[in-house]
């Protein structure tokens, strides 16, 4: 079964299709390979294209037979977000138009969405279960919401099929070490904190030291990307059994906090430099996700997000990919 992963050369992306051909399935990756990376595609076709271009679209569609999507393809800073918004809502929600235009044109009724918590906004009580109120405060989060949106809307009135992945942080590396995370820039916590311990960069930063947590700093709920991955596959099979349309949190279920990180880092590598810093405004001291809907309807149960897999994985790939550079 050919499987649509767009956005399919980027980090979560490609562990997905490397855990689809695993259980059978064929991968083919739509990629603009503006964030993403050729080199990350191995287990079937790269197919360099944008999803601005519908046309292309539907001749993929068409071309390859494909009978499902998974879609990833999108931008995704919250920061880069507020500077360009229109660039959002262009690039994730017209976007994201084209693409279901042309699968409901073209027959294809199956679709998993990489969501995320941000279109919870700021959360008012933790652990954040699907019920939550939705109040996005970020046009990120506003974006992938308005995506929930059409998806709920295509459903009722077109029959498409979907599941919405929210998931919290993704983070670690690819345990066979085939995969890793390679973003430009990095803002992701972990990576920043083993840059900071191979001394690719003179410090790490944290982003204040006076959150009403135990020891000060925010607490996130990091999730192994492995993890995610195969949530990925499990919700498309959901559907093709006929699962009913519906969104799911994915996270660990347990929060670690900056000074955790950091600690544990220090634990499996080396020191870690750090400078402390002032808040940023709109971080929310604590987010943590209630997974139990993905438990309970997926029988999914993460296998390699504790902190101590998620920084090891991390390690092991960044310092062999800092050799291979050297």
């Amino acid at each position: 079964m050919n499987i649509l992963v767009t956005g399919g050369a980027g980090y979560i992306g490609s562990h997905t299709a490397k855990a689809l051909a695993k259980k059978g399935f064929s991968p083919i990756v739509l990629d603009n390979l503006s964030m993403g990376h050729a080199a990350n595609v191995r287990w079937g076709p790269l197919i360099e294209a944008d999803l601005s271009e519908a046309s292309m679209v539907r001749q993929i569609l068409e071309e390859y037979k494909v009978e499902a999507v998974i879609h990833f393809a999108g931008s995704a800073y919250v920061g880069e977000s507020m500077r360009y918004p229109r660039r959002y809502f262009r690039n994730n929600v017209v976007n994201t138009l084209h693409l279901l235009d042309a699968m409901l044109d073209c027959g294809v009724r199956t679709f998993v969405f990489s969501s995320t918590c941000a279109t919870y906004g700021n959360p008012e009580h933790i652990p954040i279960s699907e019920d939550h109120p939705q109040r996005p405060v970020n046009p990120y989060g506003e974006s992938k919401l308005f995506i929930e949106r059409m998806m709920y809307w295509l459903g009722e009135t077109e029959k498409l099929g979907w599941v919405a992945l929210r998931y919290f942080n993704a983070a670690g590396s690819d345990p066979e070490g085939e995969l890793g995370e390679q973003h430009e820039p990095e803002t992701h916590l972990i990576p920043r904190v083993i840059n900071a311990a191979l001394g690719v960069e003179p410090f790490v930063g944290i982003y204040g030291t006076d959150y009403p947590t135990p020891d000060g700093t925010a607490i996130r709920d990091y999730i192994h990307v492995t993890d995610l991955a195969d949530a990925h596959v499990l919700a498309l099979q959901y559907l093709l059994d006929s699962g009913k349309s519906l969104a799911m949190n994915l996270g660990s279920a347990t929060g670690s906090s900056v000074r955790e990180v950091i600690a544990m880092a220090e634990r499996i590598c080396r020191p870690v430099p750090i400078k402390e810093e002032p808040r940023r405004p709109g971080d929310p001291p604590r987010l943590v996700a209630n997974h139990a809907t993905a438990r309970r309807v997926l029988g999914w149960c993460p296998q390699y997000s504790s902190l101590e897999t998620i920084l090891e994985t991390a390690w092991n790939w960044h310092s062999k990919a800092i050799e291979r550079l050297a």
